[in-house]
């Protein structure tokens, strides 16, 4: 007996109506970016190992997915990693790819490999799946879209101005009022570092101080003790577990915290810039909030970090994320060249607009009418009509089969269909359709035009 068939933990299949929301969704996304002047590309679903490898951190590391070499893949594999199941060192002779794991990576391979082609600065978005080894759980997948805007070439801070005012107006488009968008800088974290004498334990203390709205300030704490950071320097950030007031305030205590701290101070002021111009420009219905807690990608982002908040009224995770990284091309042999960028992250993003009920009803991949077919002659008159009503952007079919026309109603009924086209022998002696609303029962003879009109 065939086993029943399934498909990996952490994927999905789409039906029909969700693969229509999540056009739906795509098409604001695309739009907006077109509107703010960026282009799009395409990279390989998957690269070599290397270009991914060591550029997320050590966590990251272990969320991405290795793909074994083709054909007999432990050939080249080393004897004693293979005998010792040292699966770390053996991974590297048996697979040279990997899924990407994000668009940011792959993008940076992408200018250094097109440098010579490429007008600077240049702006790009790319809307295409990633894959991450994750545990899955509500909101997270292992296979998922991401929709990426990056500028690279410019240090220009009025391009976080303008990734703020992207997030604003893509979320206005989709009605999530009061999206929040935080933000943080790479400085700023820096600094807080360096003011404490913690420099040197500065990842373990950002991702630690990143999970306070998860683990709370005493989880926080006791995380980064566990890390090496002594008492008397996680007192000194006792200011940052109750950080709060108007950005504007939020800078004034920065200012003072980390008034020792050159690095710091360049955080402060950039953060100044970009908020003070954002509050100025205004923002349609997005909130903009100063997070210090906010500690993302800290392996390639240098400057400003962005994280999306939905709406408070729904439970889920970060819908977007993003920051400035000066360097990030370097790891690829391209020095000195800035960039910034935004993520949407489209799923979490499709679970939030359903919850909230914020698809148009018009958001449909069915068709507008079907037209019942009652045998060879009235579906050849049924199909001239079609193609012309195709032609226009109407979406619109015929039942294939000369079936029952209760079984044919029935169809347009469970496919949400909501009109049916009826033709006789009446209707083609007048030159016309019986147009009858599949919600409402209403029926009505018409001419050509008319049909055209209501369909349209």
């Amino acid at each position: 007996m065939a086993s029943k068939p399934s498909i990996p933990k952490g994927t999905r299949d789409f039906s029909p109506s969700e693969v229509a929301k999540r056009q739906y969704i795509i098409q604001i996304i695309k739009s907006n970016f077109e509107k703010f002047g960026f282009q799009p590309i395409e990279t390989p679903s998957f690269e070599n190992s290397d270009t991914l490898m060591g550029k997320y951190g050590e966590e990251g590391d272990r969320l991405i997915f290795k793909i074994l070499n083709s054909g007999d893949y432990l050939a080249k594999a080393n004897a004693s990693h293979l005998e010792n199941k040292d699966s770390t060192k053996l991974t590297s002779s048996i697979s040279e790819k990997a899924l990407r794991y994000d668009l940011t990576v792959p993008f940076a391979r992408y200018v250094v490999q097109h440098q010579n082609e490429i007008e600077f600065p240049f702006k790009r978005y790319q809307i295409q799946p990633v894959w991450r080894a994750d545990r899955p759980q509500k909101g997270r997948f292992r296979e998922f879209f991401q929709c990426d805007a990056d500028v690279v070439g410019s240090k220009s801070l009025w391009q976080e101005v303008e990734l703020v005012q992207l997030y604003d107006a893509v979320f206005t488009d989709l009605g999530l009022v009061g999206a929040t968008i935080k933000i943080n800088n790479r400085k700023i974290l820096s600094g807080i570092a360096e003011v404490i004498g913690a420099s040197d334990k500065l990842i373990d203390f950002t991702v630690a101080l990143d999970k306070l709205d998860k683990i709370g300030e005493e989880g926080v704490k006791k995380e980064m003790v566990e890390k090496g950071i002594n008492e008397e320097a996680i007192e000194k950030v006792q200011p940052l577990f109750n950080f709060t007031g108007t950005i504007t305030e939020k800078i004034e205590k920065l200012s003072q915290l980390l008034a020792a701290s050159s690095e710091g101070m360049k955080g402060v002021e950039e953060l100044r810039f970009i908020c003070e111009n954002v509050l100025k420009l205004g923002l349609n219905s997005a909130v903009l909030d100063l997070d210090v807690t906010l500690a993302r990608g800290l392996n390639y982002y240098t400057g400003a970090i962005f994280e999306v908040a939905p709406p408070k009224t729904v439970a889920m995770g970060s819908i977007g994320g993003g920051g400035r990284y000066d360097d990030l091309t370097g790891i690829f042999g391209l020095k000195n060249m800035s960039g910034v960028g935004i993520s949407f992250g489209l799923d979490r993003i499709y679970l939030v607009v359903e919850e909230l009920s914020l698809f148009p009803e018009t958001v449909t991949a069915t068709s507008k009418a079907l037209f019942i077919n009652y045998g060879d002659k009235e579906a050849f008159y049924a199909m001239q009509a079609i193609q012309k009503l195709r032609a226009l952007g109407v979406k619109v079919e015929l039942y294939p089969e000369n079936a029952k026309v209760g079984k044919q109603f029935q169809h347009a009924d469970k496919r949400g269909i909501p009109y049916a086209v009826i033709i006789g022998e009446d209707e083609m002696k007048t030159n016309s359709y019986a147009l009858k609303n599949l919600v409402t029962g209403e029926q009505v003879v018409i001419d050509f035009e008319n049909l055209k009109s209501t369909l349209l």
